[in-house]
């Protein structure tokens, strides 16, 4: 049926059009990464089950749900870091461009370096401001010498950090704000230039103001990168995903755009979460 649409005459908008309904997925950015048939256990307690997802390249998805609901470990999961927590077993996969993150050959630190994150609070490593932002890029043998103050001049300025930084680059991160340190973390994560960064509840020990500074940096940093954030705020997820998923008792009850999901809901749960009657 499709080779007889592209023999047709029809004009070419109308012919993208006909091939978009016989293949929803067609203009759909290639994934990223994929879950497959995810099951996380800690010791004899079952965490998630049987999650299965694909996040698009270039997009961000939001991740919403009760407390407990597991989105937190299925988050600290993709990158690996559970891996060490005691108890930790899972069935299923995440692959990394086709690949497993925890194939054999996989290097811990790399899978680390192309997925980075940001916790819910900020932590700023025992060092200075300019030492902060380049740990990773030494750690990776990135960048040396000279080149490390290029990079954390590059990276504070996407963050919009560099104005209120760049006559205290020695000083200790621990004399900024908690707003301004977050920012610190984000561009120390950027500054290995990761393809995918998870973000657990990044805003939620923040002010109003260093909020939007958050959540407008997250909509610039995309479609170079691949954003998956946690988030309790619901008015967060609106404003910066395009997808969304809701968690629930250990399960994934519902992903799509994120408009749909929250102004026309398939799951009655979906619903009472989204209206607020459920929490």
């Amino acid at each position: 049926m499709v080779d007889e649409v592209m023999r047709s005459t029809q004009r070419p908008e109308v012919i993208d059009a006909t091939l978009a309904a016989l293949d929803p997925d067609r203009d759909r950015p290639p994934s990223v990464m994929e879950v497959d048939s995810l099951t996380l256990r800690f010791g004899e307690k079952t965490i998630l089950s049987d999650v299965s997802v694909a996040f698009p390249r270039g997009t961000v998805t939001a991740l919403i749900g009760p407390t407990g609901s597991g989105k937190s470990t299925f988050l600290r999961t993709l990158n690996r870091m559970n891996d060490r927590v005691s108890g930790f077993r899972h069935d299923g996969d995440v692959t990394l461009d086709g690949v497993s993150v925890w194939a054999p050959h996989q290097d811990l630190l790399s899978v680390r370096r192309r997925v980075g994150m940001l916790f819910q609070r900020p932590n700023p490593f025992p060092m200075s401001i300019r030492d902060n932002v380049v740990a990773g890029v030494k750690a990776h043998g990135i960048a040396k010498g000279r080149q490390l103050d290029v990079v954390a001049e590059t990276r504070l300025r996407e963050v919009g950090l560099w104005d209120a930084v760049k006559d205290r680059l020695g000083e200790s991160p621990f004399r900024l704000s908690g707003g301004q340190q977050q920012l610190l973390c984000l561009a120390r994560a950027l500054a290995v230039g990761p393809e995918m960064l998870l973000l657990d509840e990044p805003t939620s020990s923040l002010d109003p103001g260093s909020t939007e500074s958050v959540e407008n940096l997250m909509r610039q940093l995309t479609p170079a990168l691949t954003l998956i954030v946690v988030t309790h705020n619901l008015g967060q997820a609106r404003r910066v995903s395009q997808s969304t998923i809701l968690f629930y008792d250990g399960r994934l009850i519902e992903h799509g755009a994120t408009s749909e999901l929250f102004d026309a809901p398939r799951d009655p749960r979906t619903q009472r979460y989204v209206n607020g009657l459920m929490g």
